[in-house]
This record gives C-alpha cells, sequence and structure tokens, in this order.
C-alpha cells in the first residue's frame, strides 16, 4: 500500500487496476493434476483530479501456491483510493477429485470506465494410470497477460517440472502441480497485482 501524489500542473488520470492472481492447486495421487488459479480482474478508469492532491493506492498480493493435494491460495485485491477497485483471482483446486471446474475463476472489478473479469485458471484432472498426461491446467490470463503453465506430465526427464509455474504477468494465475507415481508436487504461485496511473496536464 502506498500513495499517489498528484504532480504539479496534472488535472486528469487514466488508472488501470489489476487485482492478483491466485496460486494453482497441487498434484494428487495417482498422476492428477491440481487446476489452475484465476486472474485477478482489471479496472481502466479516468478521473479528474483538479481538486484531488492524494490517492491511496493498494496493490494486491499474488496467492501463495497449493502445496500437494491441497487447493491453491487466493490472490488479493487492489484498488485506488474508493474510485476503483479489481479483485483477485480465485484459488486452483488440489485435483480432479474434488472441486476442479468449481475453482480457479477470474476476479471481477469495479468503479472502473471499463470492468474487465480475469481469465479463469483451467482445470485439474489426470486418471489412475501412469502414462496419462496432465490436462493442461495453465493459470488464468490477466489484462497484462498469461498465467504460469501447469505442471509436466507424467514420465519427465525432470522431475523439478512435475511442479506448477508461477504466474507469469502482473495478475495471472499460477499453474496446477502434477503427480508422477504417487509423488505429489505444488501448484504455481499467483503473480502480485499492478496499478498504473498516466497523467495528463
Amino acid at each position: 500500500t502506498s500513495t499517489w501524489t498528484k504532480p504539479a500542473g496534472i488535472t486528469r488520470i487514466r488508472v488501470y487496476v489489476t487485482g492478483a492472481g491466485a496460486g494453482g492447486g497441487g498434484g494428487n495421487p495417482n498422476w492428477n493434476n491440481g487446476g489452475g488459479g484465476g486472474a485477478g480482474g482489471t479496472a481502466i478508469e479516468m478521473i479528474d483530479v483538479s481538486s484531488v492532491t492524494t490517492v491511496t493506492v493498494t496493490v494486491g498480493t499474488g496467492g501463495a501456491a497449493g502445496t500437494a493435494s491441497n487447493e491453491g491460495n487466493d490472490g488479493s485485491a487492489s484498488s485506488f483510493g474508493s474510485y476503483c477497485s479489481a479483485n483477485g483471482g480465485q484459488r486452483g483446486a488440489r485435483s480432479w477429485h474434488s472441486t476442479s471446474g468449481e475453482r480457479g475463476r477470474g476476479g471481477t472489478a469495479t468503479g472502473g470506465d471499463l470492468n474487465l473479469t480475469g481469465g479463469d485458471g483451467n482445470s485439474g484432472g489426470g486418471g489412475d494410470v501412469s502414462d496419462e498426461s496432465a490436462s493442461g491446467a495453465g493459470g488464468g490470463a490477466s489484462y497484462w497477460g498469461g498465467g504460469g503453465q501447469n505442471g509436466a506430465s507424467a514420465n519427465s526427464v525432470n522431475a523439478a517440472n512435475y511442479a506448477g509455474k508461477p504466474g507469469r504477468a502482473y495478475g495471472s494465475g499460477g499453474g496446477g502441480g502434477d503427480d508422477d507415481n504417487g509423488n505429489s508436487y505444488s501448484g504455481g504461485a499467483g503473480a502480485n497485482g499492478i496499478v498504473v496511473v498516466e497523467e495528463y496536464a
């Protein structure tokens, strides 16, 4: 949290407010991929600041990754004073066996001239056979770009690849983690949100 202070001569601003991405869910035995985390929403607004001096700015923190067999964590909201705000994404599910498809929703936004919902994280999946691939449970994309990749398919040559990857762009969701032969891996963390202020004289 910080404060925006209006520079001399500025009369209007345009703000882009994006909530944080959520963490991806962890993998679950056997060969079940966790779901991707949702991306934060984005509010875009033109504001007359002729009579404004300062505005409180809050930037959302990305949701932590879900550990093995656990859901990820929600991303937190971003805001520009009371003008507009954007919710963080919803956590990725732990695996196909529970709430996958009911988690990972993108965050909403309010107060902007344009309010954009963040992208949903993809559902987890998998099966009980060793050669089944992960379902492609990448994290949701935000206004600024794409989310993290899901953990690698079974039989990867590098065990580190089984973990979900963190969100790549501001406000994007983390990918879901995989499971390989009973070894479950965590999802990827969601990316922090962002608040951009363009200033016009």
